[in-house]
């Protein structure tokens, strides 16, 4: 516990590449300390071809399980001896807990988007959605959030050669949770966006648009897009405010940023690895207060 380490310490780690900037095993060797667990958590960097390695070496060291981050979330899934039905639906695994030699893959992300939705008093159920993105983290929050109700989802992406899975994402989500709508635009139909954005009651930009070194960018083209009452999420979360929220909360509308996002996936991971709590408004505090 704490800075001692011994025979029965059990082992965590974040894979992925790279992962020397991560805040991860801070906040995670923070919390174990705070409630006296006997675990260390460690960042690995992981490149994608050594992912199968990695988590093969979960087993012969007999690790607690760990994280995955880019690029081995959706390489992971192959490696796993059970998925959870939001990592099944999604097709990407950043959560692994080891039962006695089997892999269970689980997915938070989009668990931690929705559970800083209601830390800011939004709840999903009944919602449209506009989300901008369709990589890995734009596919968890689409699949969860209709996995918690939301009855319409508009996914905006670029007509590149991921397109297709976008499609086919729009199309699993739609098999797999009855009743809801998926629509799939090409984020580059500005005037389409926009109208999208006016009758949703969510926009969520999953993209890196905004991100450092790009924090001078917004993917909303045209801000008559927002108005008051809408709700505008940023999974970016460096800058803490990007461009996009700035220009959205100076039209009134309601901004969640993305920095609660990466603490809540962290909350419901810790949970999945210890069976506790972790000890949220220590952690907010310490690690998240803006």
């Amino acid at each position: 516990m704490g800075n001692t380490v011994t025979g029965h310490t059990g082992l965590l780690a974040l894979l992925g590449s790279p992962v020397s900037h991560s805040g991860s095993p801070a906040m995670y060797n923070y919390s174990y300390e705070k409630l006296g667990l006997d675990y260390i958590y460690v960042a690995l960097d992981v490149k994608e071809d050594e992912m199968e390695q990695a988590i093969n070496a979960m087993r012969l060291f007999n690790m607690k399980g760990g994280n995955v981050t880019m690029p081995g979330k959706n390489i992971a899934v192959k490696y796993m001896d059970e998925l959870s039905p939001a990592a099944e639906l999604i097709g990407a695994v950043n959560t692994i807990v080891n039962d006695n030699g089997r892999l269970i893959g689980h997915n938070t992300d989009g668990t931690g988007f929705v559970a800083n939705l209601k830390d800011h008093g939004i709840d999903i159920k009944g919602k449209k959605l506009a989300v901008a993105g369709g990589g890995g983290a734009a596919t968890a929050i689409q699949c969860q959030c209709a996995l918690d109700g939301a009855r319409e989802i508009t996914i905006f992406n670029k007509k590149d050669a991921f397109f297709e899975r976008t499609l086919q994402t729009a199309k699993k989500i739609e098999s797999n949770v009855p009743g809801i709508k998926v629509n799939v635009y090409d984020i580059d139909d500005v005037e389409k966006m926009t109208a999208e954005i006016q009758d949703s009651d969510i926009f969520v930009n999953a993209t890196i648009v905004g991100m450092k070194p790009m924090d001078d960018q917004s993917v909303v083209k045209d801000l008559a897009a927002f108005r008051p009452g809408l709700v505008v999420c940023d999974a970016v979360y460096n800058p803490i405010e990007t461009k996009m929220l700035k220009e959205a909360k100076e039209a009134g509308c309601t901004c969640v940023g993305g920095k609660g996002m990466l603490m809540w996936q962290g909350v419901a991971a810790f949970k999945l690895h210890t069976g506790c709590d972790m000890p949220v408004e220590e952690v907010r505090e310490k690690f998240f207060s803006e």
